[in-house]
């Protein structure tokens, strides 16, 4: 069996041309350009990247950014003041604080402070809540578990009744996957580093969403064929020649690398019946979903 290769990236490209179609229609009615702020404490180069593709797709869809960079010592009072700033400001449809913040910070505190109508990343403890409860309906999901779902079923993958199977618990993925697969109507579990024999679980999952954060843990032999594989993993390692030794970069003189997911992508595609390429698969999903709910904040706050 050879998989189906889920193109993460024409499928986000799908979501962003819709949310822009709206976006003109909403400023061709008079109403004003969706707006999302994002906030970056330090000079990490991963997070100043992220916020910048954000930026990106905020300026290709016609919705308006605000940037809000900060020195990584920067005290608790004044980002509560931004975000409270941002939260009375009505061109601010969404705030996104880029996640990790520095140890000195209370990140729980910020996230809780951010209004819940414009929590587009969907941290919110109340938001978060919601997901968790029975009847109850976030008013938004974080973007990369979202992103995740979306995929399933867009390539018509079965969810009701499936045994899931969540490598991760993180907050900001392998919970929120585990409670939209839970609302999805699949029977879910969670496999974390204390979990009893990995291979056995993954063997009986009809789904498997990878958010472990370890580089091509997941082998083919320990899945069942014909399974759905969502990779979230994004892990750089050593590109090697035939003979095994490091491909060294003529222009840096150090040792290239490769982006590999949590999934050994060769392996496992030869058994899978559905799976995403990294990169390629659900990392292009997470923007999209992000734009997705910027949007959606737009229309709840302006009716």
């Amino acid at each position: 069996m050879t998989a189906q290769i889920i193109d993460g990236t024409a499928i986000a490209q799908k979501v962003r041309d819709e949310v822009k179609a709206k976006v003109a229609a909403r400023i061709a009615a008079g109403k004003s350009q969706p707006g999302l702020a994002t906030v970056l404490v330090g000079d990490r180069v991963d997070s100043a990247a992220y916020v910048g593709m954000k930026q990106k797709a905020c300026a290709e869809l016609g919705m308006t950014s605000f940037h809000h960079p900060l020195p990584a010592d920067v005290s608790q009072e004044d980002l509560e003041k931004l975000i409270k700033e941002l939260n009375a400001d009505p061109k601010v449809n969404g705030i996104l604080v880029q996640l990790p913040l520095p140890s000195h910070l209370d990140e729980e505190r910020v996230l809780q402070l951010i209004s819940i109508e414009k929590d587009v990343d969907g941290f919110s403890p109340i938001n978060l809540g919601r997901l968790a409860q029975k009847g109850r309906e976030p008013l938004f999901v974080p973007c990369t578990p979202f992103g995740c779902i979306y995929l399933l079923k867009e390539v018509g993958v079965q969810i009701k009744g499936a045994n899931a199977v969540v490598l991760g618990r993180s907050n900001i993925v392998g919970m929120p996957a585990a409670l939209l697969l839970i609302k999805e109507d699949a029977t879910v579990t969670v496999v974390h580093s204390r979990t009893k024999d990995i291979p056995a679980v993954l063997r009986q999952a009809d789904i498997v969403i990878a958010a472990i954060g370890r580089a091509e843990m997941v082998r083919g032999d320990w899945l069942k064929p014909g399974v759905a594989v969502i990779d979230v993993g994004i892990n750089g390692i050593p590109m090697l020649n035939e003979d095994g030794t490091p491909v060294i970069s003529q222009k840096t003189g150090k040792p290239r690398q490769k982006l590999v997911g949590d999934v050994n992508y060769a392996e496992a595609s030869e058994v899978a019946g559905f799976i995403t390429p990294v990169p390629g698969g659900v990392g292009p999903m997470t923007i999209a979903m992000l734009m997705r709910n910027t949007l959606r904040a737009a229309e709840i706050q302006q009716g």
